[in-house]
């Protein structure tokens, strides 16, 4: 049995990974193929005491924030178990896995957030057992646009939405093919419509099922 590919979609938050995710996997559907798609954080034990953390109804002593080492590795943990559950059973079946980020987004965000030169190589190694992925699109936004986008979905803001922030992601995602040598990484321009975005993904996806370079 052919292993399935795991497809990743990353940027930062507002970019579109979640809404790509949803139509590449309609029209992997579409194309007979067989696909699950999935998200980090997970929807397992870790994964869900992770999402309460990001909505800050879950914090450390004092009411602070979880320091960046704490997320790190609650990141890392949930990676961990969701893809001994979930992710490699899918690939090991022949079910090819799309998934709303991955480890590079810890090592930007957690990188971003500890201001330590030192944190990438400290992240790195605490998902050394994570497999790379097939491949990685990265939905690339201006902070701004990505603010009014979160703001007009009306949802509760998360810890990591400030602007000024979101601004740090950006120029470190824009290394993240360099950061990550040997993962094909995508750039698309996530300014344009969904269905651009949409039909630029499945073209790369498209190849790489069928075998294309």
């Amino acid at each position: 049995m052919t292993r399935g590919k795991l497809i990743v979609f990353e940027g930062i938050d507002g970019s579109g990974t979640s809404t790509q995710v949803r139509l590449l996997h309609e029209t992997m559907v579409a194309s007979l193929r067989t696909v699950h798609a999935t998200a980090q954080p997970s929807g397992g034990p870790i994964g869900n005491m992770v999402r309460q953390i990001l909505r800050g109804r879950i914090v450390s002593r004092d009411n602070r924030p979880m320091d960046w080492q704490t997320m790190a590795l609650l990141f890392a943990a949930d990676r961990q178990d969701q893809q001994q559950n979930e992710i490699l059973p899918h690939l090991d079946n022949g079910v090819h896995v799309i998934c709303d980020r991955y480890v590079q987004s810890s090592i930007v965000y957690q990188g971003v957030s500890a201001d330590d030169s030192d944190a990438q190589r400290w992240i790195g190694d605490a998902n050394r057992y994570i497999i790379p992925p097939d491949v990685v699109f990265y939905l690339r936004i201006d902070a701004a646009t990505a603010a009014q986008r979160r703001a007009a979905r009306n949802e509760p803001a998360e810890i990591f939405d400030d602007v000024s922030f979101q601004e740090k992601l950006i120029a470190v995602y824009d290394r993240m093919a360099a950061m990550f040598p040997g993962v094909p990484v995508m750039t698309i321009d996530a300014t344009q419509s969904v269905e651009d975005i949409a039909t630029s993904a499945w073209r790369v996806v498209s190849k790489m099922l069928n075998g294309e370079n």
